[in-house]
């Protein structure tokens, strides 16, 4: 069972843990490096040098702040069967048209809640062009200001559990997802368990997918075999190779050593700072990023509530004992699934090996943004969620009087 009660919530940092902060800025021990390294061998150190002084003598956490809570926030306890009583965090914005699509959003690592900032006001916009949306953004377990399971594991289906629980406490008895990097994997999770009950469609920006089997997806089986990919593919494909090779090594220390990992997250601020501005830099589409954008990206994660190593245990947890660690125990639901292709992506692959997550009724192709694209070209991602579930549109009335038009 889930509390009924929700808490508004408003972020206030204690001053205490500022003055630490900054402590721990002052000590900072910067390692050398290399003539001309560049991004070769990582982050280069004229970066954190430079976002290192702009985080002690500029950055204005308390302005970061109040911004943040404009938006409107909560917490409610949830029950996860066998974790017990989690108290999750998450924002809730409503249209002001009443019949609007509830819409969850699930986010990733390095990602988090503040996400779907830029998404918001587009989602809910009320228009008799395209739909509007009730948003729920939720921090994940462990992640910003949700509790963190203490028990081994809590996995893609703990995340799935815990996100519908969360929507139905909030009245949403009929809903959708959207979601990717992790988010992805949940929002199939989502449809694989409550397809059909609660969740009537899902919508992903990261289609990963491997190559269709006869045995289960003959049609695209044929497809695949008869169909040379295409230029856009073959490049998507050569990108994904040189993520594997090049990129994947956060992938495999914190699916393997997460907590080893975790006591340079907790303790150093410049690590924390270095870990996620890499992926920041080098997972978009060229996006001009503001220091201070990144240092509140990163100060969430600082200032967590249960702490920056939390957020990467999902690695170990859904990629250890085979429970998802290839996707293919998930399960396919026949509700409605959307595929959005964003040219930066981490992982790009052919359109047949994507359309093996689901029933796939709806995809659109992007010139631009890559793998935080709710954040880079929010336009483009809303774009596309409005056309899945508009007029027209192949999943338009999939939640019963929930057309999201005035």
């Amino acid at each position: 069972m889930s509390d009924a009660t929700e808490q508004p919530f408003k972020l206030s940092i204690p001053d205490s843990e500022l003055d630490l902060l900054r402590k721990k800025l002052d000590l900072a021990r910067l390692p050398d490096e290399l003539d001309e390294a560049g991004w070769e061998y990582g982050v280069p150190l004229a970066d954190i040098r430079r976002l290192l002084a702009r985080w002690k003598d500029g950055f204005d956490w308390r302005k970061a702040e109040a911004a943040i809570n404009e938006f409107p926030q909560f917490t409610r306890n949830i029950e996860v069967d066998g974790f017990g009583t989690l108290n999750i965090h998450y924002v809730h914005r409503k249209s002001t048209v009443e019949n609007a699509v509830p819409l969850l959003f699930v986010h990733g690592w390095p990602g988090h809640f503040l996400e779907v900032r830029k998404m918001l006001p587009l989602l809910t916009t009320v228009s008799p062009d395209h739909p509007s949306f009730h948003v729920v953004a939720l921090s994940l377990p462990g992640y910003g200001f949700s509790e963190a399971p203490k028990k081994k594991g809590f996995a893609g289906g703990q995340y799935a559990e815990a996100s519908n629980k969360l929507m139905l406490a909030l009245g949403y008895k009929k809903y959708v997802v959207q979601g990717g990097d992790w988010g992805s994997l949940i929002a199939r999770t989502l449809a694989a368990q409550y397809g059909g009950q609660s969740v009537k469609a899902w919508h992903t920006n990261l289609p990963s997918g491997r190559p269709p089997k006869f045995t289960s997806h003959p049609r695209l089986f044929l497809s695949h075999l008869l169909s040379p990919y295409s230029a856009v593919e073959r490049s998507g494909l050569a990108r994904t190779l040189r993520f594997f090779s090049k990129g994947n090594g956060y992938f495999q220390e914190q699916s393997t050593q997460p907590q080893t990992i975790g006591y340079s997250l907790a303790d150093s601020p410049i690590g924390l700072l270095g870990w996620i501005y890499e992926k920041l830099v080098q997972w978009t589409d060229s996006y001009p990023w503001e220091d201070d954008e990144v240092l509140e990206w990163v100060s969430i994660y600082w200032f967590s509530r249960a702490g920056p190593a939390a957020s990467v245990r999902i690695y170990f947890e859904t990629t250890q004992g085979g429970k998802v660690s290839n996707g293919t125990d998930i399960g396919w639901s026949p509700i409605p699934c959307g595929l959005s292709f964003f040219p930066k992506e981490l992982l790009s692959v052919p359109r047949t090996w994507a359309r093996t997550l689901g029933n796939v009724v709806f995809e659109s192709e992007h010139d631009r943004g890559g793998h935080f694209a709710a954040y880079e070209v929010p336009d483009e991602l809303v774009g596309a969620v409005r056309k899945m579930f508009a007029k027209g549109g192949p999943a338009h009335g999939v939640v019963l009087g929930q057309s999201g038009y005035a």
